[in-house]
């Protein structure tokens, strides 16, 4: 069979012509790894294998740069985009629902609505789900102490509830150990939040309250920007692990407890619902250990598991672009499997992340990773990717054309 190439950014992906028998794909989740996965399906197979993406959300909403709408920079309407052209364009069914379960011998996705949808090849990529009873009374006060790390409604809120903070009061953003949903993304928030308050609110504070030792990404630049623009406004608190949360108070394992007018509690994280139920998250109960080179579950053949729910390998973060380049990498994988021929035995991905120190100004870490065959898991390239040197406007403007070149990628 005839093969071409087809280069995405550092990878070269096989691009196959057909695939030898109709074959059907599902892939659970519509966020960056799963609609992608389920666009380079029909893409890689020349829309050979039939896909059936499910996600119970009308409509893309991107966690990337929606830390821009606690800052009244955007609305909620900027960061969402439509899945139809995933079904106008390349053919996906789009199956608006939520998977419930997996009959992992029968090859069956379960749905909360519908019917049993049938696989030869199950993609899951759920995300992550919030473990609520890890933080003692946050369950029960999660009407007004808001996550909003899954943008949406809760952003909105969080957004309302600064706005309705008094003049001279505290914001305070409690971060869990790691690993969690995008490393550097706390830090960007209490950025945002603390550009706005210099305008708006010039006597309130922001508190970051981080279970870790220290910052977990990009430390050095967000530490710089702290003491330099934001001194008196932002102080980070490291090593303050939240154990509990009482109405407006959170109480810490070792620190004395803080008081404030806006919480924002990022409980500890895990695998996607979905992955729990399925008995795939076999790390410590809560990440799904895959093989590295089609990123199938180490748990149950012929499903694969991408993006935040994976125990990650060496120095990969869990974030959106991430998720993008493992879906194609999958993508790539079963189309090679279902039409008989051999999978990259060297897989490549990379990954860019923006944060934003203020409204005009961004900084950015790149990295590239390789597979290595003799350990069987994925290890940053040497040389290769890159920290800003410090915040400007012009990653800024990078930032913002990241953003709606994924958006094509993974949905146009």
């Amino acid at each position: 069979m005839r093969r071409r190439e087809l280069v995405l950014g550092a990878a070269a992906l096989p691009l196959v012509a057909r695939v030898a028998s109709r074959a059907r794909v599902v892939v659970v989740g519509g966020g960056y790894g799963g609609a992608t996965a389920a666009k380079y399906l029909r893409l890689f197979s020349g829309g050979a294998i039939d896909v059936a993406l499910v996600e119970p959300e009308a409509a893309f909403v991107s966690c990337p740069m929606s830390n821009l709408l606690l800052a009244g920079a955007s609305g909620l309407a900027d960061i969402t985009r439509p899945y139809d052209a995933l079904a106008s364009r390349h053919g996906v069914q789009l199956v608006r629902d939520r998977a419930s379960g997996v009959d992992a011998g029968k090859r069956r996705v379960m749905l909360e609505r519908g019917e049993p949808l049938p696989y030869d090849k199950l993609v899951l990529a759920p995300g992550i789900s919030m473990m609520w009873d890890e933080v003692e009374g946050l369950a029960a006060e999660r009407a007004h102490v808001l996550q909003a790390w899954k943008a949406g409604p809760e952003t909105v809120a969080l957004r309302r509830q600064l706005e309705q903070m008094p003049e001279g009061g505290v914001f305070a953003i409690a971060i869990p150990e790691a690993p969690y949903r995008c490393p550097p993304g706390p830090y960007e928030r209490a950025c945002l939040v603390a550009d706005w308050m210099r305008q708006a609110k010039p006597r309130a504070k922001v508190l970051i309250l981080d279970a870790n030792e220290d910052v977990t990404s990009k430390g050095a630049l967000f530490k710089r920007v702290w003491a330099e623009r934001y001194a008196g406004i932002i102080e980070y608190r490291p090593q303050n692990k939240l154990v509990a949360v009482d109405g407006n108070t959170l109480k810490f394992e070792l620190a004395d407890e803080v008081r404030a007018d806006v919480l924002n509690v990022l409980p500890p994280m895990r695998a996607g619902e979905i992955a729990i139920a399925a008995g795939l998250a076999n790390s410590n109960g809560r990440w799904c250990q895959v093989h590295f080179r089609n990123f199938e579950s180490t748990a149950a053949p012929h499903i694969h598991v991408i993006g935040d729910s994976i125990q990650i390998a060496n120095a990969i973060p869990k974030s959106g672009h991430m998720a993008n380049a493992q879906a194609k990498v999958v993508a790539a994988a079963i189309t090679a499997e279902l039409s008989g021929q051999e999978i990259d035995p060297a897989p490549m991905l990379t990954n860019t992340c923006y944060s934003f120190t203020e409204l005009q100004r961004a900084v950015h870490v790149a990295s590239v990773h390789e597979y290595v065959a003799a350990e069987s898991t994925f290890k940053p390239v040497a040389g290769a990717g890159g920290l800003s040197a410090t915040p400007s406007e012009m990653e800024a403007r990078y930032a913002f054309n990241w953003a709606k070149t994924i958006w094509d990628d993974v949905l146009a």
